[in-house]
């Protein structure tokens, strides 16, 4: 499974980020193929947060215009939202101290955990996922 970081889905909608070519064009390949994809809760939300934000953005996108976004994906039928597991605790406990895991990468450890939970991939620009064991990923940015 493809999981799905924030920054990926910022930059394909940001026209102003340097990344936003390549990262529209992967992601529109990866909407458009038949792996599965997930999007972690913490991911959807990052990209609402950030998208609306007027400081981030100007103001360019207002919240019904991400949540249509949002809705587009989520009717992909190979696209779906993830949430924690029953076992979520137990896997983030073993992510944050593994990892010596602390301050604002406490949150990178949620998407790590949720990621290994369900077995994915998490696609991602941003290296500091490097620093959890036993977490698969990939900088689809990177390549090619």
């Amino acid at each position: 499974m493809i999981v799905l970081d924030t920054n990926l889905l910022l930059y394909a909608y940001d026209s102003n980020a340097k990344e936003h070519a390549k990262a529209q064009a992967w992601l529109q390949g990866v909407l458009s193929g038949s792996d599965p994809v997930g999007i972690p809760w913490p991911s959807l939300i990052g990209f609402l947060r950030i998208l609306t934000h007027p400081a981030v953005t100007g103001g360019r996108f207002s919240m019904e215009q991400a949540s249509a976004i949002v809705d587009e994906w989520l009717e992909l039928p190979h696209v779906r939202l993830l949430s924690p597991s029953e076992g979520h605790w137990a896997t983030l406990r073993r992510v944050l101290l593994e990892s010596d895991s602390r301050g604002n990468i406490t949150s990178d450890a949620v998407l790590a955990a949720v990621t290994i939970e369900h077995g994915g991939v998490i696609y991602t620009n941003d290296r500091d996922f490097a620093r959890f064991p036993g977490l698969r990923w990939v900088n689809p940015l990177a390549t090619g």
